[in-house]
């Protein structure tokens, strides 16, 4: 069974909320709206506008008490809110789960909220690497029901709307910054099979976003991004968060009061204390990709400015999704942690005979590789193997017997067959990344 990873890194998303709890005096949540229910605030990356770099401020966790609607009854129980599968491509457990729920839908517009859904998520997927590993996730939508349609701080600051998710802009005293109840979003994310990863569309064509990392949840997922459903520029919001949370990029913008970084390495892939003569010298950090012409324009090398300190971290390239939303491309390096993300939590390769179960020298051993994009990045090679030694006539094939692998039917003697299909994409280059990318399946055959 696959173990799911939480999030790590500097934090989260385009619009983006990084969550870490912190504790703040009551009604001292600075949101301009008003005191919230309880004091905990998150750490809040947003970006201002379209083209613009990222900044941070702090949030309430959840909305201010003018926007709960304290006293009014919901519209729907979250327990009987629809589930429907977008795209259900494997189990759970090797599949990374995104969940997208809308706000400020009515009972009657929930059809407008698969229509956006669907169009979200194809925008989504189209950018790199997301685009050639669609079939690692499973894509579920829930149908939250709100008794008012729209949401509160749009058109203006003073709009209140009565939504499910109590999502509004303003937040922050930022009028693009769009938060909500991250426990009602918690409430919702529980009814689908399983949650990694959220998004939630506001019923609105305002520009505006946010994305929360590490939310304190039961449920089990990563992150929140919230995105405005009918704004084509909002997209690149859910693209970003999921850097953080899947590919565990740090950002790769800056402060000018933040300086020059005097501390060690950073655990993230995309930012470095080293310059690019270092890393070919002692093979550190991107060395692998230097000097390659990258998808985010120029060449990858060592550009000072990354992590939020303009001197003493460098990043791979002058820009990239993780840097602006101006730009809609992960760099080479980038692409490379998310790929290796992706396979964290999902596996290429599955069966329907299990790995306990009793295998015989007639049992038929089929195996599936999850539906990637053979004319994207993806490369997949599946081998076999009896007692380690590759059965060189099997490759490829996904209906094998024991008997036509070479094992025979020897009384008292027993085999392993394995079945190992590896990503050879070249989009990985590090190690460790094919390591991540490989997945195998092993039997043990009795021949009695």
């Amino acid at each position: 069974m696959r173990i799911r990873p939480r999030a790590a890194g500097i934090v989260c998303a385009l619009l983006c909320v990084g969550a870490t709890a912190l504790s703040t005096p009551a009604g001292a949540a600075g949101d301009g709206t008003g005191p919230a229910s309880d004091t905990r605030s998150l750490s809040v990356e947003y970006f201002p506008g379209p083209h613009s770099e990222g900044r941070y401020t702090e949030v309430p966790a959840t909305a201010p008490e003018r926007l709960r609607k304290s006293g009014r009854s919901a519209p729907q129980n979250p327990e009987l809110a629809p589930v429907s599968a977008l795209q259900d491509s494997g189990p759970t457990d090797d599949r990374l789960d995104l969940v997208v729920m809308g706000d400020g839908y009515t009972a009657a517009q929930q059809g407008d909220f698969q229509a956006d859904a669907q169009a979200k998520i194809e925008a989504v997927f189209q950018i790199e690497p997301y685009k050639s590993y669609r079939g690692l996730f499973n894509i579920w939508t829930v149908d939250v029901v709100s008794r008012e349609s729209g949401v509160s701080g749009d058109p203006t600051r003073n709009t209140v709307k009565d939504t499910a998710l109590s999502s509004y802009f303003w937040c922050a005293d930022t009028e693009r910054l769009l938060c909500l109840d991250t426990d009602k979003v918690s409430t919702y994310a529980a009814q689908a099979p399983a949650a990694d990863i959220v998004f939630v569309l506001a019923n609105s064509t305002k520009y505006g976003g946010a994305g929360y990392s590490d939310v304190p949840n039961t449920v089990g997922y990563d992150g929140i991004a919230t995105m405005s459903a009918d704004n084509a520029q909002s997209t690149l919001i859910g693209a970003h968060e999921l850097g953080h949370s899947i590919g565990h990029l740090a950002d790769e913008y800056t402060y000018d009061s933040y300086g020059r970084y005097t501390g060690p390495e950073s655990d993230e892939s995309n930012a470095s204390i080293h310059d690019a003569a270092y890393q070919h010298e002692h093979q550190a950090k991107w060395w692998r990709w230097m000097g390659e012409q990258d998808p985010a324009g120029g060449t990858v090398d060592t550009y000072e400015g990354s992590g939020y300190y303009p001197l003493g971290l460098y990043r791979p390239t002058d820009t990239s999704i993780m840097r602006t939303l101006a730009s809609d491309t992960f760099n080479l390096v980038g692409r490379e942690s998310m790929i290796a993300g992706f396979y964290r939590y999902a596996g290429v390769l599955s069966s329907g005979v299990s790995t306990d179960a009793p295998v015989r020298w007639y049992t038929p051993l089929r195996v599936r590789l999850a539906s990637l994009d053979d004319h994207g990045l993806a490369e997949v090679r599946l081998r076999w193997y009896v007692d380690g030694r590759e059965v060189r006539s099997a490759r490829g094939q996904r209906l094998v017997t024991p008997l036509q692998l070479g094992v025979l039917a020897l009384r008292g003697r027993t085999h392993t067959v394995k079945a190992e299909a590896v990503d050879v994409t070249p989009a990985l280059r590090d190690p460790a990344a094919r390591k991540a990318a490989t997945s195998s399946l092993t039997w043990t055959v009795g021949t009695r």
